[in-house]
């Protein structure tokens, strides 16, 4: 079999492995979704992911020793992962072939020829390591493993969704979905620049794996210095590594094609320098390394926002298990997992809640979830690669069993906005959220007073046995049938209330005849019960129930923000 037809099958089979993880990692009864597959492997391969972890921890998280193995096989056989396994590799190589099939020979040549520009990505490499040893791991913005699930997850995903065939029970919906959209859109359009253009350029992790090459002892090269004008190992080239001439030994992807179409069979894959020369790496300028290390300046610059302390977002809620931000921080790859598992579509993109360092971090959004945070779920700290959100049992979340002395995980605490809230603030009586509350006993209770409508006027009224003709129309809207309304004699805040129990254009139907009132002239108030919620703070957990399904459209009358978080010392409400 031609070691390329075996490259392609391996593609294919990587390619096939990741598509099928994204969509296995739905919570459901079906055959296709969740059932123990190993959905973040092609995650726990990628040695960036590692590295950066160790430099901004200290500590390597156990599922990531995978990455031992790329690396193993990186140093021994230099960057086969670029062409044997990554998913977005696979994706830029074939849009770039397509591109490719409609050049020329020398247009193809062209197109492959190394440029000073493929330095770049190990200044970005840099970058992104001296950023991980400040303690911000930004790896995961440019990383192509994670940027490749983000893409899928948060937006193929979720428009497969809102077909027919859909794989998840509903729509779902991102925030951000239309950036990861138009980024995926762009990595894979500026193919048909240059093939394999990010690859070539941005990618930090092919950075990576290049500088591992510096010891590989098995590597392409020629044969012999002398080589033909045929230049089709030029043509096909997909690194840009120069195989016809010195080449370039960290930029040579393995794709093999020079290997397999020399006609001379020049082209070895031998445990030798190549006949021809070689260099390592591309270009490097001074310049550009002090630039890269300008991570470890600009970290010190952010924490000068002091976004972590008394400046901190109070509505920046993070999933039920997540680390202290700034250890969360540390570990966090914005890979998507988590808002991908989610069953309720609460976790969302962050932007620029958390600071640019917390760009894309999974955050809490209760409005355009399905509902708020499920009491019997814990999927999300069950899925994190990095265990950024750290794996939960439902006692620990729940605060049952050993944990009942700690209590439940809390994501924050509601609080009712009095002046949007329906019974304070328009004299509405509504109890959604107090009756949507899970907690027992209900951390939102309700203090009832009655109130007079219409701003305490008398309404003329004739009285007849036990209904009332009202003289005035009532306002639109309110449901004076609903059992919350009564009437009263006006004037006498001490009578006894009858309760509307009908009601059909102005003629009011009582419980009981109102006292003491002449059938004609007579003049009553509308009295409407409140129940008025409160929040009891040491009881809330934050859930976002109550958020969630507030009647009050757009900005809620209950929201929920971080203060007595369970991850947070500092952000206690309550000694």
């Amino acid at each position: 079999m031609r070691i390329v037809t075996v490259r392609r099958l391996s593609q294919i089979f990587f390619l096939a492995v990741f598509l099928w993880f994204c969509i296995t990692a739905t919570l459901g009864a079906n055959w296709w979704q969740l059932r123990g597959w190993p959905i973040n492997w092609i995650l726990e391969l990628d040695p960036l992911t590692a590295l950066a972890t160790i430099l901004a921890t200290g500590a390597l998280y156990s599922n990531l020793t995978w990455a031992l193995v790329t690396i193993l096989l990186t140093l021994f056989v230099g960057r086969f992962f670029c062409g044997f396994a990554c998913p977005l590799g696979t994706i830029n190589q074939a849009t770039g072939w397509l591109y490719r099939r409609r050049l020329k020979a020398a247009g193809k040549v062209e197109a492959n020829r190394p440029r000073r520009l493929q330095s770049f990505k190990y200044y970005l490499l840099g970058f992104l390591l001296a950023l991980a040893l400040m303690g911000s791991v930004q790896t995961g913005i440019f990383d192509p493993l994670p940027l490749v699930h983000r893409s899928v997850n948060l937006v193929l995903i979720p428009l497969a969704d809102a077909g027919p065939s859909a794989l998840s029970d509903g729509p779902r919906f991102y925030a951000s979905a239309w950036l990861f959209g138009a980024v995926f859109l762009s990595v894979v359009g500026l193919n048909l620049v240059l093939p394999r253009f990010f690859c070539r350029f941005l990618c930090p992790l092919g950075a990576l794996v290049g500088l591992l090459t510096r010891v590989t002892p098995w590597r392409i090269g020629k044969t012999s210095e002398a080589c033909g004008d045929c230049c089709i190992c030029e043509e096909y080239c997909e690194g840009g590594c120069r195989p016809s001439g010195q080449l370039i030994a960290a930029e040579c992807v393995m794709c093999l094609n020079c290997l397999d179409l020399c006609p001379a069979s020049r082209v070895t894959f031998a445990g030798k320098p190549s006949a021809a020369g070689e260099v390592w790496l591309p270009d490097l300028t001074r310049r550009g390394m002090i630039a890269a290390g300008a991570g470890l300046l600009l970290t010190s610059m952010w924490d000068l926002g002091g976004l972590g302390g008394a400046n901190r977002d109070p509505s920046l809620i993070r999933p039920p298990g997540a680390l202290d931000e700034d250890r969360f921080l540390t570990r966090c790859i914005r890979c998507g997992q988590c808002m991908r598992i989610c069953p309720a579509n609460i976790i969302q993109p962050a932007l620029l809640e958390a600071g640019l360092q917390g760009l894309w971090t999974p955050a809490i959004n209760y409005r355009i979830s399905r509902s708020g945070c499920l009491p019997n779920c814990i999927a999300c700290g069950q899925i994190c690669p990095t265990a950024a959100i750290r794996p939960l049992s439902l006692e620990e979340k729940q605060g049952l069993g050993e944990f009942a002395a700690q209590g439940p995980i809390r994501m924050g605490t509601a609080f009712v906005d009095r002046g949007r809230c329906l019974p304070w603030a328009m004299d509405r009586p509504c109890l959604v959220c107090h009756e949507l509350c899970p907690v027992s006993p209900k951390a939102i209770f309700t203090r009832t007073v009655f109130e007079t409508i219409r701003d305490g006027q008398a309404l003329p009224a004739r009285v007849q046995g036990p209904a009332v003709d009202l003289n005035a129309a009532i306002s639109p809207g309110v449901n004076l049938a609903c059992g919350d309304y009564y009437l009263r004699p006006a004037g006498a805040p001490e009578a006894a209330l009858r309760r509307i129990t009908g009601a059909a254009g102005t003629r009011l139907a009582l419980d009981g005849p109102l006292a003491e009132l002449p059938p004609e002239g007579a003049r009553v108030d509308i009295v409407v019960r409140l129940p008025r919620p409160f929040v009891d703070a040491a009881r809330c957990i934050g859930c976002g129930m109550c958020e969630h399904e507030c009647p009050v459209a757009g900005l809620r009358a209950i929201r929920v923000y971080n203060e007595n978080e369970s991850r947070s010392i500092s952000g206690r409400l309550l000694i």
